[in-house]
């Protein structure tokens, strides 16, 4: 991909739904998104047994409030986040979205396996009705990984690509990639890029099992960008807010000290692509949690040969997995009045297999409607 604008974008965590409840958290938080917090009280969410009374969830989250009833009984909560933020993205961007364009409109979303608490419901229904095993069949969409993209296609009439990519923390960045790829080969005009996941007991246990919430509660979040090309028609928004100029993946298998080389060889490609000087990247937004942990930023401050600001969004909006990439990039946006600022960021992400990943962002700090 040779790089993609950002014509609009929305996020929703447990600051709330959209860009001013994030910016509003974000207002109030010290150091910009490093103050670490605690989370809410999410024992009344759910029946089951959670292993820590609080957590990073929407709270009051509705999703007949945000888009009436007709269509979302059927929706798990993964589907109505990513529905709901789509909707807010779409708004945000200012599409014009008709017969005339919405083929050239597609969705590519990222996640770790869908709604792991979907998919547990339905096999245990399998397990504990009488035979013959008499499931309810309208719970089976919901166990599909790509239940929330198409239902995101189908609630706006979206006729273009539509894919889900499973990468766990690489989710976000393996989408912008994919997503510059189909823009860049004529294959759509805009794709509404991001990640999501849901907040539920299944979730919260497997992250606190494999150590994963060891300094930060579960959360959950979705975000979503609307990308195009730098000769995108003038249906697809007015306006730019950024512009993501490189996309690299590595792997540095076993973790540890391979991965390190490999997150910071793929910041030396990213640098590359980008055509960018290293004294030009400002800011440093990690998937790390604590200050102390340097496993990514280490590696990423020797390569650029200082030590840029870093952002560490998940000490305020909680372990979000797969949807941790959307939401770093979202507090860059918030935290700088809707664009990136002037500047290059740079965001990266780094799985517990040895998966790495970066990405260069440009800001624009006027937000014009100059696409050049």
């Amino acid at each position: 991909m040779t790089g993609v604008i950002v014509t609009g974008w929305s996020v929703l965590s447990s600051a709330g739904i959209g860009v001013d409840a994030l910016a509003g958290r974000l207002a109030g938080a010290e150091s910009g998104a490093v103050a670490a917090s605690p989370g809410a009280g999410v024992g009344h969410l759910y029946e089951e047994p959670l292993p820590s009374p609080n957590g990073h969830a929407l709270t009051d989250f509705d999703v007949r409030a945000q888009l009436g009833r007709k269509g979302t009984s059927s929706y798990d909560r993964a589907t109505a986040l990513a529905v709901v933020c789509c909707q807010e993205a779409l708004r945000e961007a200012g599409m014009t979205v008709d017969d005339t364009t919405r083929k050239r409109v597609g969705v590519v979303l990222g996640t770790s396996l869908g709604s792991f608490k979907s998919t547990s419901d339905y096999s245990r229904e399998t397990l504990i009705q009488e035979k013959p095993y008499l499931v309810n069949p309208m719970l089976f969409p919901n166990t599909v990984m790509n239940c929330a993209a198409g239902q995101v296609a189908i609630r706006f009439g979206l006729r273009g690509v539509n894919v889900t990519i499973a990468g766990g923390a690489l989710a976000f960045l393996n989408a912008v990639r994919y997503a510059g790829n189909v823009i860049e080969r004529g294959y759509a005009d805009v794709m509404l890029t991001g990640a999501v996941e849901e907040y539920t007991p299944h979730r919260a246990w497997a992250s606190h099992l494999t150590g994963a919430t060891t300094t930060v509660a579960a959360g959950e979040a979705a975000g979503v960008f609307a990308l195009t090309g730098p000769q995108a028609p003038q249906w697809a928004g007015p306006r730019r807010s950024a512009r993501i100029l490189a996309v690299t993946t590595g792997y540095g298998p076993g973790g540890g000290e391979q991965a390190e080389r490999a997150l910071g060889g793929c910041v030396s490609r990213a640098l590359r692509r980008a055509g960018a000087d290293p004294a030009e990247i400002t800011t440093v937004l990690t998937c790390e949690s604590d200050e102390a942990d340097r496993r990514e930023y280490g590696p990423v401050s020797q390569v650029l040969g200082h030590e840029p600001r870093r952002i560490m969004a998940k000490r305020l909006l909680g372990e979000c997995d797969a949807a941790s990439g959307a939401v770093a990039l979202a507090v860059l946006l918030a935290g700088t009045g809707g664009t990136a600022g002037e500047g290059l960021s740079l965001l990266t992400a780094r799985g517990a297999d040895g998966a790495v990943g970066a990405a260069i962002v440009k800001g624009y700090g006027d937000a014009d409607t100059d696409r050049g």
